[in-house]
């Protein structure tokens, strides 16, 4: 069998807001690069290179295709990292994964804070194709930086149409996908192949932190559909009181609605987690579990509940009552994070490290977001 390589052009990859052309291949971002002109922040820079949501997209009768991709992940001494994958999706159906070996590694030593980079090998996914006409996504890592290099196919490769309605989401790490097992499985991909739209996820690990310039990305971006989670970032950060909260959410809106006054929007509150339902951040990894190969996260609590300081609990309340306040925009929609996620959730799908949902529950999540935005009724019905 005789492959031919293609190499990758920027109309392939859906779900990118630009595609970084390397001395490699291309590398997708998730932000635009003015963000990072205005605020060179280097955990949201660093998460908006890790391509959630980002996949070739492309029609083909091939029935072989390989993809060659140069990886770039972050890792922690002597801590476990599942690699991330990538996955297979034909026709709207996720069909195979292939986990990722090889590329480079920035290393952190968490007792002393050294990083140091390690350089590896291009990684090399070869998948089976069904006989015919498909169209195939290839969804490209949560939870690391690819470079792109070529595609090999034995029959011609071209660009796909998007699929559906443009749904655009912004959130935290969950949304971005952390402890998800491959990257279809991350709940937003879930929902988004339950729903039948195109997903642009601008879910950023540590980063949903009710930035204006993120609004601004949202704004500027053609949609169908828009949800925003927030709550968690700015509790484990520590980062407002309820004071400073309440108008920045607003303001995020009002951005948001100068450039979609009509479009359906879903503000939707913290899922449930037991560190941070009454205790407010800071937050950190707690050091005792560095040596049990599981980072766990704690909340470093002082028992202070003064000047409003913010609680899951305190967030929840603020943003209900903020949408009952907008009642002037009828096309806003409140979605409790506690329906996705909430206390009895917790019992039988525990958070592996109190912070972020696993592989399974990520799937519980994406199903009931989808129930309940695009089923009958839903604001995303239709």
């Amino acid at each position: 069998m005789t492959l031919t390589t293609t190499r990758p052009t920027p109309d392939l990859l859906h779900g990118a807001a630009e595609v970084e052309t390397t001395a490699r291949g291309l590398r997708p971002q998730r932000l635009p690069a003015w963000v990072g002109r205005q605020f060179p922040d280097g955990q949201l820079l660093a998460m908006a290179a890790q391509p959630s949501g980002v996949r070739l997209a492309l029609t083909t009768t091939a029935t072989v295709l390989e993809v060659d991709v140069h990886p770039l992940r972050m890792a922690f001494r002597g801590v476990h990292r599942a690699r991330g994958a990538l996955d297979l999706v034909v026709d709207g159906v996720l069909v195979a994964s292939d986990v990722l070996t090889g590329g480079d590694a920035l290393v952190t030593d968490l007792s002393t804070g050294a990083t140091a980079l390690e350089p590896g090998e291009p990684h090399t996914a070869r998948f089976a194709l069904p006989a015919g006409a498909s169209t195939v996504e290839v969804w490209l890592p949560h939870n690391e930086s690819v470079e792109v290099l070529a595609l090999r196919a034995d029959a011609p490769v071209r660009a796909a149409a998007p699929r559906g309605r443009r749904w655009v989401h912004h959130g935290s790490s969950i949304s971005q996908g952390s402890n998800a097992a491959t990257p279809a499985g991350t709940w937003p991909a879930v929902a988004a192949r339950l729903g039948g739209v195109d997903l642009r996820n601008l879910g950023f690990g540590g980063s949903a932190l009710v930035d204006p310039f993120t609004a601004r990305v949202i704004r500027d971006t053609p949609a169908d559909l828009i949800s925003v989670k927030l709550g968690i970032n700015v509790v484990n950060l520590d980062g407002m009181r309820l004071r400073t909260f309440v108008p920045a959410v607003h303001g995020f809106l009002d951005t948001i609605r100068d450039g979609h006054p009509t479009t359906p929007l879903v503000l939707v509150s913290p899922l449930f987690c037991g560190i941070h339902e009454d205790a407010p951040g800071p937050g950190s990894i707690d050091p005792s579990s560095f040596a049990t190969g599981q980072a766990r996260f704690a909340a470093n609590d002082d028992g202070a509940r003064t000047h409003g300081r913010l609680t899951l609990r305190v967030i929840r309340d603020a943003m209900a009552s903020l949408v009952e306040r907008r009642s002037d925009d009828p096309h806003l929609h409140l979605l409790d994070g506690l329906d996705l996620y909430g206390e009895a959730d917790a019992r039988t799908h525990p958070l592996p490290d109190a912070l972020h949902p696993d592989a399974a529950t990520h799937q519980v999540v994406g199903e009931r977001f989808a129930r309940w935005a695009f089923g009958a009724g839903g604001p995303f019905a239709g």
